[in-house]
C-alpha cells in the first residue's frame, strides 16, 4: 500500500574553516599578504617564494589573473591594489560567526567555496515521518504478521567519478594551485610540430609507422609561418646534415605527445615569462602490455624565464609529488631528443619493492628555441598519468583502468 506515511525532509548545513581558511583567517588571504609585501617596493620571485612558502603559487596565480602586477626580468612589481578581496569578508564572518549563516553574501561564499579547504561544509539532515490519515484508518488485527525491520532492501549503486578521472582533476588543480596556465591543444597535429619543430630528424625511428599514427591521406595546408618553416628547416639541415623535406613535415599524425601543443603556443606567443602546462590524451603504435597502452593521458608543461635553472625544475617535481603523495623520488640523468640536460624521474613502488620510471624532464635544447625566436632558457617536463594513478591506487596491470570492472570502480577509494 502507498499514502500510509508522510515524510518531511530538511537539512542544515554548518560552515566551518577548514586549514587553509583558518590560516587565512589569521594571516589575511594568499593574494593580500603578496600584495601587501610589494606595498613599498618590488620584490624578487624567489624572495617572495621564501616569504610566502607554499601560498606563493595560488597568489601570484590570481595577482596575475587579475592584472594586479607585472614583472620585468626577475622583479615583481605592484600595479593595482584592489579595494577590497573576493571572500575575504566571507572569511572574516565565519571566522568570527559574527552573523547567522543565512545572511552571507553567496556570491562572496561561491568565490571562496572554490578554493580547496578553505570552507568545510557539514549537511546535517533531517527526515520526520508520520502517519497519514489513510494510515491512521488501518485497523491492525492480532492476527497480522509482524514487519521484519531487519530484512534485506535492494543495494542501491551510486555515481561516482572513474578513479582516472579523479586523477586528472587532481594533477590539474595541483598545478593550477601552482601557478601553472593549462592550454589546450588538438589531437591531431602536422608533423611540423609533433616532431620537426622538436628537433626530431625526419628519418628518426620514432616517426616510423610501427611508432607514430598518420592520418591516411591528410596533409596540412598550412603548418606555420614561412619565418618558422626557414629558421627550423635551416636548423635541421646545419644540426643533421640532410635533405628536410617540407611534405614531410605536413603530413598528420595523431599527436604522441602533448610537448607540440606547449611549443606551438611558445611559438605564436613569445612570452617573456610563461608557466603554463598541457594536459590530454596522447597516441603510441605500441604493444599493448600491463604498463604500455596505444592510447593515454599526459601531463606535460613548460617554464620560461631569464634565470631559470635545472635546481628550479627539480623543485617544482618535487613539490609536485609531494602535493601527489609521493615521497620517495630521485632524478636520473638519462638522454632526450629535445633537452639537455635531461633527466628521468624515478619514483619508488613499495607495492613492486623497485624504483619505477616517471617524468621526464630537462632544458629545451637550443636547436628547438632560437628557431622559434626564444632566447631564454625554457624547462620542460612530461609524463603518463596512468602509471601515476597505478601507483595511488596500488594496481600493477595499467588496462585495469580500462577494463570496466565494475567491482573494482565502485569499491576503489577516491585518490587522496
Amino acid at each position: 500500500m502507498k499514502g500510509l506515511a508522510i515524510v518531511k525532509e530538511s537539512q542544515t548545513i554548518n560552515l566551518s574553516l577548514g586549514k587553509n581558511g583558518l590560516e587565512s583567517f589569521h594571516k589575511g588571504l594568499p593574494e593580500k599578504r603578496l600584495l601587501d609585501l610589494l606595498k613599498n617596493d618590488s620584490k624578487k620571485l624567489h624572495d617572495l617564494q621564501s616569504e610566502l612558502g607554499t601560498v606563493f603559487g595560488p597568489a601570484i596565480g590570481l595577482a596575475r589573473k587579475n592584472n594586479w602586477v607585472v614583472t620585468s626580468e626577475d622583479k615583481i612589481f605592484l600595479k593595482n591594489y584592489p579595494s577590497e578581496f573576493s571572500g575575504e569578508k566571507t572569511l572574516k564572518q565565519i571566522g568570527e560567526n559574527k552573523i547567522p549563516q543565512s545572511e552571507l553574501d553567496l556570491d562572496d561564499l561561491s568565490n571562496i567555496l572554490r578554493r580547496p579547504d578553505f570552507i568545510t561544509e557539514e549537511i546535517i539532515k533531517i527526515k520526520e515521518v508520520s502517519l497519514s490519515e489513510s494510515a491512521k484508518s488501518i485497523k491492525i488485527s492480532n492476527s497480522s504478521s509482524a514487519i521484519d525491520v531487519e530484512s534485506k532492501v535492494p543495494d542501491v549503486v551510486v555515481a561516482r567519478i572513474h578513479p582516472l578521472k579523479d586523477t586528472i582533476d587532481e594533477i590539474r588543480e595541483i598545478f593550477v594551485t601552482l601557478g601553472f596556465t593549462e592550454i589546450i591543444g588538438n589531437l591531431t597535429q602536422p608533423t611540423f610540430w609533433n616532431f620537426d619543430a622538436l628537433f626530431t630528424p625526419q628519418d628518426h625511428p620514432a616517426r616510423e609507422l610501427q611508432d607514430t599514427f598518420y592520418l591516411d591521406g591528410l596533409s596540412a595546408k598550412k603548418i606555420g609561418t614561412s619565418e618558422q618553416i626557414r629558421k627550423i628547416s635551416e636548423s635541421h639541415k646545419k644540426s643533421w646534415r640532410y635533405y628536410w623535406d617540407i611534405n614531410e613535415a605536413r603530413k598528420m599524425v595523431l599527436r604522441t605527445h602533448t610537448t607540440c601543443v606547449t611549443i606551438k603556443h611558445l611559438a605564436e606567443n613569445k612570452p617573456d615569462e610563461a608557466r603554463v602546462f598541457s594536459l590530454g590524451r596522447v597516441f603510441r603504435n605500441e604493444k599493448v602490455s600491463y604498463k604500455h597502452l596505444v592510447e593515454f593521458n599526459q601531463i606535460e608543461g613548460i617554464v620560461l624565464g631569464k634565470n631559470s635553472t635545472l635546481r628550479d625544475l627539480m623543485g617544482i617535481q618535487r613539490e609536485f609529488y609531494r602535493r601527489i603523495g609521493l615521497t620517495k623520488i630521485k632524478f636520473w640523468p638519462t638522454f632526450f631528443p629535445y633537452t639537455e640536460p635531461s633527466f628521468q624521474t624515478m619514483v619508488y613502488n613499495d607495492k613492486l619493492g623497485k624504483w619505477v620510471e616517471l617524468f621526464g624532464m630537462g632544458i629545451f635544447r637550443p636547436e628547438v628555441t632560437k628557431p622559434l625566436g626564444i632566447t631564454k632558457p625554457v624547462l620542460a617536463w612530461g609524463g603518463g598519468i596512468e602509471r601515476i594513478a597505478m601507483l595511488k591506487y596500488g594496481l600493477d596491470d595499467v588496462r585495469e583502468f580500462y577494463n570496466n570492472n565494475l567491482n573494482w570502480l565502485r569499491s576503489a577509494k577516491k585518490c587522496q
